[in-house]
């Protein structure tokens, strides 16, 4: 079906991210220009996936203006460091409740510039609402630990304190969210944060520094508690390789976190990365095939393949094969491809024309390899597609080891593959370097309980009889291999955005020494 090009657009001004123009570029301040402006090296496009029409340009920061930025997330860490936690606490509950309030505006304007459909726009900002209310808890909860001293008279703990102003860089595909992720817990944490957002997606960062400035404003803290900054990559590289920001969080490709954990590490910083899937879901012959096929479409052609879990191998009992596939290939016949602001759309766009070649490119490759593609995968033309970049999601027959499955290609692609044991089922999913997400459906404990033990699924995130994608923000969010190891969101991952301090206390009138050691002064 087409896509609807003539839906109301009146968020934009709502939000504040359409025709105006505001000098600076600390919180809440950004140069924003008419979408009929002048563009030049120095500014982003924003292009809106629905039909590739210009929204607005928005000024990339150069190295005077960061360097600007980082001065004033400084002064605010040290101020900010000072309130006490709880209090903390109270201005990321006010933050949650400020989204609450433009939910809808918000995540109307991440499908409008991300491409996926509103109501997965509107549970995005959801997710940030929902670590909002998770952080405010945290903030009674950064716990230490106290340890019996081998020495009388001394007490022994350890205490955490904030880090500093810490970097955060985010991808197109989730261009609110993950910055909550990381931002609400950092700011409990007692850091300031400096935000990077895709160059894809400039407007969602500027409408969400706009609703947390007006939290601070009313609170009387400094701006420079939340901060952003826009450009491609010269300007992630500020970050990096910026000797005043003790830790880098960054989420994308495995070939960005390469550079970037290569960079920081090398000026001893701490990162947090957050890389690419290539994520699989066993399907047993003792599954609900129900609940399998539910969960396999929503993961492998929701947001049109462009998640980090996004379900891109699908490893099938030989015994159910040929049902399983017949009822995927039916249930992608009824998938509606459109505008992701028509509320009846379920795929909306890719990104952008990149995208839509990146996964010719790929289909190529599986029919050179010998793979073949099932169903879909062509670039969908005419009758009001123009401009944009639908693609129809494709099921494909393919093998582990072909070159391209072994990649993380950011589009709807399925590959399925046969198994006949467990173990063989366990080792296809394991045998990629990524690491992130799995799942098995079964109804046998067994076969669960060997997916879920250390012989099993060797990623960061594994269900059984859930799909790949839609994990909860009170779990660590992160993988393994080359998904970079990191955790956001739920669990202890606060202690990334902390430094451990271990204390000890004399409170006795004499001074021994550690193991007991004699030294006479």
């Amino acid at each position: 079906m087409a896509p609807e090009t003539h839906a109301d657009l009146s968020f934009l001004s709502r939000l504040g991210v359409k025709g105006v123009h505001i000098p600076g570029t600390s919180t809440g301040r950004h140069s924003l220009d008419p979408a009929t402006g002048p563009t030049d090296p120095a500014t982003l496009r924003s292009t809106t996936p629905v039909d590739g029409s210009l929204i607005a340009t928005v000024s990339s920061t150069n190295r005077a203006q960061y360097d600007e930025v980082v001065e004033r997330a400084q002064e605010a860490f040290r101020i900010w460091r000072e309130v006490p936690a709880p209090r903390r606490g109270e201005i990321v509950r006010q933050i949650g409740d400020e989204l609450r309030a433009h939910k809808e505006d918000l995540g109307r304007l991440v499908a409008y510039e991300m491409g996926k459909i509103v109501e997965e726009g509107k549970g995005e900002v959801q997710e940030m609402i929902d670590i909002c209310d998770f952080a405010v808890g945290q903030s009674r909860m950064l716990y230490g630990k106290t340890m019996p001293s081998e020495r009388p008279e001394h007490r022994l703990y350890e205490q955490w304190h904030p880090l500093g102003p810490v970097g955060v860089i985010t991808a197109f595909n989730f261009p609110v969210a993950v910055w909550a992720w990381n931002a609400m817990i950092a700011a409990v944490c007692g850091d300031v944060v400096i935000w990077k957002p895709s160059e894809k997606t400039p407007l969602c960062a500027v409408a969400v520094q706009r609703i947390v400035a007006r939290v601070l404003e009313r609170n009387d803290l400094p701006e420079g508690i939340f901060s952003v900054i826009q450009g491609g990559r010269e300007v992630g590289e500020f970050l990096s390789t910026d000797d005043r920001i003790p830790l880098v969080s960054a989420t994308g490709s495995i070939r960005m976190g390469r550079e970037v954990g290569r960079t920081v590490a090398g000026r001893l910083g701490r990162t947090l990365l957050e890389l690419g899937g290539n994520n699989a879901i066993i399907v047993s012959d003792r599954a609900d095939l129900d609940l399998a096929v539910r969960a396999i479409v929503f993961g492998a052609a929701g947001t049109a393949g462009q998640r980090c879990t996004t379900t891109r191998r699908l490893i099938v009992h030989e015994a159910v094969f040929d049902e399983l596939k017949e009822r995927l290939i039916r249930a992608y016949s009824g998938l509606r491809i459109g505008s992701p602001l028509d509320p009846e759309t379920l795929v909306g766009p890719l990104v952008d024309a990149e995208a839509a070649n990146a996964m010719q490119a790929a289909l190529a490759d599986l029919r050179e390899a010998g793979g073949e593609v099932l169903f879909g995968g062509e670039v969908l033309e005419g009758d009001g597609y123009e401009g944009g970049n639908y693609v129809r999601p494709a099921i494909c027959l393919a093998e582990n080891h072909y070159p391209i499955v072994q990649e993380e290609t950011f589009a709807p692609i399925l590959y399925l593959m046969k198994y006949t044991e467990l173990d063989e089922a366990i080792a296809l999913q394991n045998g990629v370097r990524q690491g992130l997400s799995s799942s098995i459906f079964t109804n046998d404990v067994r076969e669960a309980e060997a997916f879920l033990s250390a012989q099993g699924s060797d990623c960061g995130i594994a269900n059984v009889n859930i799909g790949t994608s839609g994990a909860e923000i009170g779990g660590a969010f992160g993988g393994e291999k080359e998904t970079g190891g990191g955790r956001e969101s739920g669990s202890d991952s606060w202690k990334a955005y902390m430094r451990r301090q271990t204390n000890t206390i004399n409170w006795g009138r004499t001074l021994p020494l550690a193991q007991g050691i004699e030294f006479d002064v």
